[in-house]
């Protein structure tokens, strides 16, 4: 995954079968040692390098690869997981206890133990991680960093509860379990800081098995060496796939050799990306950006056309048959793709309850709604031309929303189209110029279109 150097830098690259001995101080051949011990199988045609990747270590091809070649197979044994790690059988019969809204603390506390074990199992694949006070998510950075350079992003927000959430979990379930078994947690790992860490890395760098069709609950998150050495773009060319023995990264197109190897994280926005990953991709790249607008934005668009006070009650009133038909909430936002709206259903409805004649919203909640057909209705970027002038007019919460940020657009692009001036940021400033500038150009299409 692409994150910031995982351990000082080290020459060449490797593939599954090294030729000759290779220096033990090497993490690259120590943890392809380790493959080789525990099954894990690389393909003879990639390498794990830190020369050619976009971000730290990476995947490479040695050789040109074909669509639908296995690149990588790791086997469950391979896995690290509370039922892998050596402390397993405890991890599990306290599970009770050891519960939590995020589910990690399992893993968490795994990888706690194992990275101070003396001897661990899994230490060859430690040796790949990037250095824990290193780590480049939004969540280290200070406040005043957060708040200058991704206001109005959405980070902070998100940032905020995070930090409040790790703290809550690890004071009142990981530091009392750490504490009554100290034989297997020595002080030094007794530490919010590393805690810290550690999530980061999990959210980072974990994979989760998707549900099966008769499965509710997610599955808990597993570390997966090999596989999350592999960086990440929106136009990926290899994906992981699931069998009941082994997780199997494939190539998803030709790949020509000398070029590296990119998973996909899923349909990722570059808020989303620095986030939980700490990097973005660079505008145009990520195809799969976002920005959002909070339902309450709105909500007080249209509380800015109402001139009267019965007016005022009968919006505070449609609101509330939104709220009760699930369409929106306070902390809710409608997310705009730069070709379709990802919130279609949501944002439709609200702004069909929104506008419509007052005795044809008393019908319609008369009626706790539509019929299905008639609520149906398609939002792409390029139909908003078509819609309703008074829809239109709700619309101009992008304006809003373009309000909440520091910089505006002009200013961002100043920055961006002077590559003089860009390379005197920092890589946080850089990072953060790249999210700001991707949402507003999607709002700012939005703009002109309902202008």
């Amino acid at each position: 995954m692409a994150m910031p150097a995982k351990s000082p830098r080290v020459g060449g690259q490797a593939g599954c079968e090294g030729s000759g001995e290779e220096p033990a101080s090497d993490p690259v051949a120590g943890f392809l040692r380790w493959c080789g011990r525990v099954g894990l199988k690389l393909s003879p045609k990639v390498a794990v390098s830190r020369w050619g990747t976009v971000s730290g270590y990476g995947m490479v091809a040695q050789e040109g690869l074909q669509p639908g070649e296995l690149l990588l197979a790791v086997p469950g044994a391979a896995l690290l997981s509370l039922h892998t790690c050596s402390i397993g059988s405890l991890l599990e019969g306290e599970g009770a206890a050891l519960q939590s809204p995020s589910g990690w603390v399992p893993l968490l506390l795994a990888l706690l133990h194992e990275l101070q074990a003396p001897a661990s199992h899994w230490s060859p694949y430690f040796a790949l991680w990037p250095e824990l006070g290193r780590l480049e998510h939004p969540m280290f950075w200070t406040q005043e960093e957060r708040q200058r350079l991704l206001q109005g992003t959405g980070v902070p927000e998100a940032v905020e509860k995070d930090l409040a959430n790790i703290r809550s979990e690890f004071y009142s379930v990981v530091l009392p379990f750490m504490e009554a078994h100290p034989d297997l947690f020595s002080p030094k790992v007794r530490s919010l800081e590393l805690y810290h860490q550690l999530v980061a890395v999990v959210m980072a760098y974990s994979f989760q098995e998707p549900l099966d069709e008769d499965e509710e609950e997610p599955n808990s998150p597993v570390m997966v060496p090999a596989a999350d050495i592999l960086n990440h773009l929106a136009n990926h060319n290899a994906n992981l796939e699931y069998s009941a023995d082994y997780l199997q990264m494939v190539s998803t197109q030709s790949i020509p050799k000398g070029h590296e190897i990119f998973n996909t994280y899923g349909q990722m926005a570059n808020w989303q990306l620095i986030h939980m990953y700490g990097f973005v991709e660079p505008y145009p790249n990520n195809t799969d950006d976002t920005a959002d607008i909070q339902m309450v934005t709105v909500r007080e668009a249209a509380f800015q056309g109402v001139k009267s006070v019965s007016e005022r009650l009968l919006l505070y009133e449609r609101w509330d048959f939104l709220c009760k038909l699930e369409m929106v909430g306070e902390e809710g936002a409608f997310v705009i793709g730069r070709e379709e709206v990802l919130t279609e259903e949501e944002l439709t409805t609200t702004l069909r309850v929104l506008c419509m004649p007052a005795d044809e919203f008393r019908e319609c909640k008369d009626q706790d709604g539509w019929g299905e057909s008639e609520g149906e209705s398609s939002l792409s970027i390029a139909s908003i031309l078509k819609l309703q002038a008074s829809w239109r007019k709700l619309l101009d919460s992008v304006l809003l929303t373009l309000q909440t940020y520091a910089t505006d657009l002009k200013a961002d692009q100043d920055v961006l189209s002077n590559k003089e001036l860009y390379a005197k940021l920092s890589s946080r400033e850089q990072q953060a110029l790249q999210v700001r500038y991707g949402q507003k150009m999607i709002l700012y299409q939005l703009l002109e279109l309902t202008s």
